[in-house]
């Protein structure tokens, strides 16, 4: 029963106080990019949730064997590596059987190879000092909560197009102002999150 607790707490944790996108700052670049129709925005998360899954589950091991051999130090370099050909195999797999997603999200596929928040995810995992199954759970959260901010964020941002907002504030300006208040927005669950099994 403790076990089960600290996995929801994980994936509660991951999706709502520590989001990737809102809370740590990792992943802007397809969130500001990809968030402006809300089909572009959902593939992207969608996409971006299987890499982070993929990928903590391809360095686990590999950071075992770094650990053994006390080359920890080449983390960073062999993620990326491994991140980098995990995102053109699922590239190839988009192209072949989703094409008109793959079409949809144009070069902001290819862009999860350097989009810091999967890197993150699985840096953190070993950081935290997860098991292979809460790196797992901790992955799927992250991945959920990209998906959530990105998916809120394209609504938000297709009200914003209807809106009649002064000149000044067309454009960027207003999407990081409306980043802004979305990110706000998720502070509210850091409380929840701690008092879930009190």
């Amino acid at each position: 029963m403790e076990l089960f607790k600290s996995l929801i707490i994980i994936l509660m944790g991951s999706v709502l106080v520590n989001n990737y996108v809102l809370s740590r700052f990792l992943g802007i670049c397809p969130f500001l990019g990809v968030s402006r129709k809300l089909d572009q925005a959902a593939g992207m998360g969608v996409a971006v949730t299987f890499v982070m899954l993929a990928a903590t589950a391809v360095t686990f091991p590999i950071q075992m064997l770094l650990d053994y051999f006390e080359i920890g130090y080449l983390q960073t370099i062999v993620f990326i590596l491994v991140i980098a050909a995990l995102v053109q195999f699922i590239e190839i797999l988009m192209k072949k059987f989703i094409p008109a997603l793959h079409k949809s999200l144009g070069v902001y596929l290819p862009l999860i190879t350097t989009n810091c928040a999967v890197l993150g995810v699985t840096i953190n995992n070993v950081a935290d000092k997860y098991n292979f199954f809460e790196s797992m759970v901790s992955s799927l959260g992250c991945g959920l909560g990209f998906l959530l901010a990105m998916v809120l964020f394209a609504g938000v941002r297709q009200k914003i197009e209807d809106a009649d907002i002064p000149k000044a504030f067309k454009g960027i300006p207003a999407t990081l102002i409306a980043a802004s208040i979305v990110s706000l927005a998720f502070f509210g669950f850091s409380g929840v999150i701690d008092n879930m099994f009190a």
